[in-house]
């Protein structure tokens, strides 16, 4: 049995789970602030920047305030009876700002949602601004932003067809790097009849740039 067992562990190695890292006290997060503000050269102890601190720490709370939100508290709730109503639902221009995961600059725009009402009914049209926010405010790329939006979509109404399109601008590339401003990024994900229906993806955008 012995052999057995160490036979197992040789082919397969038992799974490591490293620990989450505990999350920093306010007080730990204003001094890491206060490093920074340092570093780049200024007094924190000048009286513009005495608050600084507490004022960051505060701010992050709302810009990163996604992290304690989840996708299924503005999903959850569905309204079945539509009078029969099985056509396309389509949100657009939704303003939303958030966060490149590498440098941590913004990255502001607008996203489109599209979906085909499917097994699960509509869900009120606010919530989808909602479900934007909820990722949005965390720190991002605009292609993973543009998956998890989609895949919220798909996994909790499993509509007949999902389409998402992101439009921003990066001030990681505006302010700094090439510095291009006014250059925009346009990320797109089609799921169901959108993915296997071309003319279903030329419908969508045609309403997008309809405006």
């Amino acid at each position: 049995m012995d052999d057995v067992v160490k036979s197992l562990f040789e082919r397969q190695p038992p799974k490591i789970i490293t620990p989450a890292p505990d999350r920093p006290t306010r007080e730990e997060a204003e001094a890491a602030v206060r490093t920074l503000l340092l570093w780049a050269g200024d007094d924190p102890e000048r009286e513009g920047l005495r608050d600084t601190p507490t004022r960051v720490v505060k701010a992050y709370e709302e810009l990163f305030s996604g992290y304690k939100n989840d996708a299924n508290d503005v999903l959850s709730r569905v309204f079945e009876e539509v009078q029969g109503y099985d056509d396309l639902i389509l949100v657009r221009d939704i303003p939303f700002f958030s966060h490149c995961e590498h440098h941590m600059v913004p990255f502001i725009g607008k996203a489109h949602i599209a979906y085909y009402v499917g097994e699960e009914g509509v869900v009120g049209l606010s919530k989808l601004a909602r479900l934007v926010d909820i990722y949005a405010r965390r720190l991002q790329t605009q292609e993973a932003l543009t998956a998890q939006i989609i895949g919220a979509i798909d996994k909790h109404l499993r509509p007949r067809g999902a389409a998402v399109m992101l439009e921003a601008e990066h001030l990681c590339m505006s302010m700094r790097g090439v510095q291009k401003q006014g250059a925009s990024t346009i990320t797109n994900q089609f799921t169901g009849v959108f993915r296997d229906d071309p003319a279903e993806q030329v419908r969508f955008l045609t309403l997008v740039r309809g405006r």
